[in-house]
């Protein structure tokens, strides 16, 4: 699954519209109602050995709309299981690389939430619905119709949560439950007044883990719908849960910014604090120049990063700086799709990136590096290398159809 990646070219992208919240079973009811086989999906499974597992589906209608809703039958509902024996299941099953990486991700997820919520390690953690073979079969059935859907981006609206009260293992819990609250940090969320639990910890951990941004991707053309239907009648709403899918041209990221205010940091830390920021996780990190208080002059140290990293990035900046406090809040970060390649060229093979604008049009760039060490080799300004290879560049006609 190419879920995170990035292409030249059109890429299929697939959006969540969780006006009705979102739960494993509705996910996988998406899926099937947007084209993916029950079959398919049913001889997939087979290797888990989930004894006793059965699938099925209906037709349904919720507020005059029909949709798919999926029923997982199992025989045992709810038992306690580690997250260890949950990845050695999946990870002895030979599903594939990419489902069995992505699938291991959403527990760890999934157990990482419950873990922060009920004070423990996450290796002390026993699912228990989240544990159960339901959940398997929501969490790697789910992933593995996105990789059959052909979907490269999955971006999301806004969490629809619910409201109200649930009663489950560990009592009862208001809605949303503690575990789907922690793992919806960084994301939009919009209030509801439907007094039942929309969002569930496995949806939650699913969308989280898998979907790159929130809103409607740039260039988006739909072409398939889905509609994965909940158990529950709702009066106020259809409990609907609609993938649609389509085509793409601009990847986008889910990234935090973290950033935090120093006005007392010895300028030489400066550079292990960013080896160690990307170490944790970040993706940029920036020097930015303030005035602080008392007409002090400071800096704000300003990185991007995965949601995932927040704490590991937070935790260095509390460790590496004088800062007591630490800042972060959501963003959508769009990049041209890009590859890097080797050209042969008048220099010899040099390493080249290759960028789609949102035009269309294909630039090759020489990478600043190879434009370095030929200047070096040859005793020449690393600007006439790299003059003279950006003018060649552009003389060649890059095939737009090749893809990363």
């Amino acid at each position: 699954m190419a879920i995170g990646g990035a292409t030249l070219g059109s890429m299929r992208v697939g959006y969540l519209d969780m006006f009705s919240g979102v739960s494993g079973d509705m996910l996988l009811g998406a899926c099937l109602d947007a084209g993916v086989e029950l079959e398919q999906l049913e001889a997939a499974l087979e290797p888990l050995a989930l004894d006793g597992v059965k699938l099925r589906t209906e037709t349904v209608s919720r507020h005059s709309i029909n949709a798919t809703l999926c029923h997982v039958e199992v025989p045992d509902s709810a038992p306690h299981r580690s997250l260890t024996e949950i990845i050695e299941r999946i990870e002895s099953a030979g599903l594939g690389a990419t489902v069995t990486d992505v699938a291991r991700q959403v527990f760890e997820r999934l157990g990482h939430a419950e873990a922060k919520v009920h004070g423990t390690t996450i290796d002390e953690v026993h699912f228990h619905e989240a544990g159960a073979l339901d959940a398997i079969v929501d969490i790697v059935g789910t992933v593995w119709c996105f990789e059959t859907l052909g979907i490269g981006a999955l971006h999301a609206s806004q969490f629809t949560l619910g409201s109200g009260w649930i009663e489950t293992s560990h009592g009862r819990l208001p809605v949303p439950p503690p575990a789907v609250m922690e793992l919806v940090r960084g994301w939009q969320i919009r209030d509801s007044a439907v007094p039942v639990e929309l969002t569930t910890p496995t949806g939650a951990a699913l969308v989280t883990t898998l979907a790159r941004a929130q809103g409607l991707p740039l260039d988006f053309v739909p072409d398939h719908v889905g509609y994965g239907a909940g158990t529950r009648q709702l009066e106020e709403q259809p409990n609907l849960l609609r993938l649609v899918v389509g085509d793409s041209r601009e990847p986008a990221q889910q990234l935090a910014v973290v950033e935090c205010d120093l006005d007392d940091l010895e300028p030489r830390l400066f550079g292990p604090l960013a080896d160690r920021l990307y170490a944790a996780g970040a993706v940029e990190v920036h020097w930015v120049p303030v005035q602080m208080k008392k007409q002090r002059p400071g800096v704000t140290v300003r990185l991007l990063a995965p949601h995932e990293t927040i704490d590991a990035t937070t935790e260095v900046l509390f460790n590496e700086t004088t800062t007591l406090g630490v800042r972060y809040w959501g963003v959508t970060r769009y990049t041209l799709a890009r590859e890097s390649i080797e050209v042969d060229t008048s220099f010899g093979l040099v390493a080249v990136k290759r960028v789609r604008r949102r035009d269309g049009r294909v630039e090759l760039r020489p990478e600043f590096d190879a434009c370095r060490a030929i200047a070096e080799a040859r005793g020449v300004a690393v600007r006439d290398v790299v003059g003279a290879l950006t003018a060649e560049l552009a003389r060649l006609e890059p095939d737009p159809d090749l893809e990363v």
